[in-house]
Formats: structure tokens, C-alpha cells, sequence
């Protein structure tokens, strides 16, 4: 089964349970990734994140019902997962304009959110430059999280109370820590590239529970690093797609790199005979301070015909 197949199977299943509980690890299964991986490709390819698609089309059906039959509102909320008819009616409000019992009301304008589904994106104006790289094990070191795996990455709408990377950089920046980590990373080695940075981030490396995954900040432990008072993690012997950004801004970064994903996964993966290995990924950094860019090492396996 395909890459495109198996979320497209995923999306079947979230349909089939909009009005019921949504397994995040049955997901993962028919997916076959993690569910963290799930959450992030599916934010990355929509830009929306899973639970707020999820709101979406149980809001739209929950307008159906309430348009095409006499059951009650109460019920309604209760179908969809609401714990009462007053959280049903504010989100209910929020997403359509109208109030649940205005819904029945003739001429009335409500939105619908279609059902999503993945489709091989072919658009060729643009080549995608990467390369394929066999690395033996490795150590990382740095300054690690736990983050919720509904969290919505690179440009996608989330929940603001969930805790995200992005957090976990801009305090190590303000606090001192990046340029410490910086400073104890030694020697960058060979097999990581030239004219790189010292500080890279390395993402779903080890289990850390259900329902979230492991982020760091990290250096790549070599001979002359100082790793006391860091996380050190072990990255195994792997094959590696290697896929480039272009230069920019900094203050442009986040779009570029949110791009870059998206290609990764709506034109590489589903058409290369490579498939990802788990939800292990490293986004190496280089640039100065005017200008920076990126290379996202995804960890890969060919794909068994």
C-alpha cells in the first residue's frame, strides 16, 4: 500500500468517527507512522492542523442534522462531542455565524468543510533538489522537550495553548542557552557538511510516551564537545534523503522551510521508491546573520514492492 493510499485510508477512517472517538493510534496504524508523524504531515501538506479539520466537518455535519431533521440540538452537541449545548452553541456560532436553532431557519447561510483527501501533486515548473546519503550512527547532544503530538508545525493554525518548538527556540535564544550550546558543540564533523552551523534540531528520535514526541536543539557530539548538563541521544546507522532550501532571510525562514516540508511530502515522497523510516527527522542549519537556510535529513528505507 502506497503512501498516499494509506492516508487517504487514515482520512476514510477519521470520516467513518466524526461522530464518535477519533483513535489517534488506530490512525497511526492505518497510516502506518507514528501519530506524531500523522499529525505533522497532515499539518504541513493543509496548513490547518488535524483537530481544527476535525471541528470543521463535525460542525458541518452537526449543520446537516439540524437542517434535515427534527432531532434536538442537545442531542446534536452530544453526537459531536460536546460536553454541553452551551460549548456546542459558542463553537457552533464561531464557525457558521448562526446560532444551532438558527440553522433551521429557510435561506439561512452556513459553511461546509468538505472531507480532505491526498492526491500526488504534479506541477514540474520547479526542480526539487536533494541527494541520498548513507550515515553510520551518530550521537546528539542539547537542550530537549516533550511536545504534544496535536501541535500544528510550520505555518499551520493550532491550538495556541499547546506548547510548540518554536517556543522551546525562542526561550533558549533569550536565556543564553543556544549560544552556550553553541559554544560546547566543538568541532562540526565531516560528515555533516561544511560551512554549517553548530546548532541543529533533531526531532522523534526516542519514545516518550503516548500522545507526544521528543524535540531538541542539539550539536553533534565529536571528540572535542562538552556535553555535561545535556540530553544526549543516540541517532542509529540510516539512509537519508537530504533535501536543501534555498537562501533567504531570517524573517523569512519560517515560510521557506514550511515550503520545503510540504514538497517533501506531496511530491518527493509519493513519487520516490523511498518511504519514511519512522518519524525521525533533522532540520541541519547554515547561514550567518543576514542570511540563512536549511537541510531537512529525513530518514528513509526503499520502498518494498
Amino acid at each position: 500500500m502506497d503512501w498516499l493510499t494509506r492516508m487517504n485510508a487514515a482520512m476514510t477512517y477519521i470520516e467513518a468517527n466524526l461522530d464518535g472517538e477519533i483513535d489517534h493510534d488506530e490512525l497511526a496504524r492505518i497510516a502506518c507512522c507514528s501519530a506524531h508523524n500523522f499529525f505533522r504531515i497532515f499539518s504541513i501538506i493543509t496548513e490547518v492542523s488535524l483537530a481544527e479539520y476535525v471541528r470543521r466537518r463535525r460542525l458541518t455535519l452537526a449543520a446537516l442534522a439540524l437542517q434535515n431533521s427534527d432531532v434536538k440540538v442537545v442531542e446534536v452537541a452530544v453526537r459531536y462531542g460536546y460536553d454541553s449545548p452551551v460549548s456546542f452553541a459558542r463553537a457552533f456560532q464561531a464557525l457558521h455565524g448562526v446560532t444551532p436553532s438558527e440553522a433551521r431557519t429557510d435561506g439561512v447561510m452556513l459553511k461546509a468543510y468538505p472531507k480532505m483527501s491526498f492526491q500526488l501533486s504534479i506541477k514540474g515548473e520547479k526542480e526539487m533538489d536533494y541527494r541520498i546519503e548513507s550515515k553510520e550512527a551518530f550521537q546528539v547532544f542539547g537542550i530537549e522537550d516533550v511536545f504534544d503530538v496535536r501541535v500544528g508545525l510550520v505555518n499551520a493554525e493550532s491550538d495556541e495553548s499547546l506548547r510548540k518548538p518554536a517556543d522551546l527556540w525562542d526561550e533558549c535564544r533569550a536565556n543564553g542557552a543556544y549560544e552556550k550550546l553553541y559554544d560546547d558543540a566543538g568541532d562540526l564533523p565531516a560528515f555533516i557538511g561544511k560551512d554549517l552551523c553548530n546548532v541543529h534540531a533533531v526531532c522523534d528520535y526516542r519514545e516518550s510516551g503516548k500522545g507526544t514526541f521528543p524535540y531538541m536543539l542539539c550539536a553533534i557530539r565529536n571528540a572535542n564537545s562538552k556535553t555535561d548538563g545535556y540530553v544526549v541521544a543516540n541517532i542509529p546507522a540510516h539512509t537519508w534523503a537530504i533535501f536543501p532550501s534555498i537562501k533567504c532571510s531570517w524573517n523569512e525562514f519560517g515560510d521557506v522551510i514550511g515550503a520545503l516540508y510540504k514538497r517533501i511530502y506531496t511530491e518527493w515522497m509519493p513519487a520516490s521508491n523511498y518511504e519514511q523510516v519512522g518519524s525521525l527527522d533533522m532540520e541541519i542549519y547554515g547561514g550567518d546573520e543576514d542570511t540563512g537556510y536549511v537541510e531537512i535529513w529525513v530518514a528513509v528505507k526503499k520502498k518494498v514492492n
